[in-house]
């Protein structure tokens, strides 16, 4: 499987450390609170279905590479 690679942050640099971690730690409660609001079965679906729709972009890609010469 590929490496991982680093992203390129725009805000690096021009954002506060601390008001980063704010906005990461925020977003991590709110998710947490939504999920309270829904079944157990919904979250268990939408796992399953982003992995199902992660696979067949995957199996498009792994078609496309004898195409493209990759």
């Amino acid at each position: 499987m590929a490496e991982r690679t680093t992203r390129h942050n725009p805000f690096e640099g021009k954002i506060p450390e601390a008001v980063r971690e704010h906005f990461h730690a925020a977003r991590a409660e709110m998710c947490e609170s939504i999920k309270g609001f829904l079944p157990p079965e919904f979250i268990e679906h939408r796992c399953n279905a982003r992995k199902e729709m992660l696979l067949a972009w995957r199996s498009m890609i792994d078609s496309a590479q004898p195409i493209l010469g990759i």
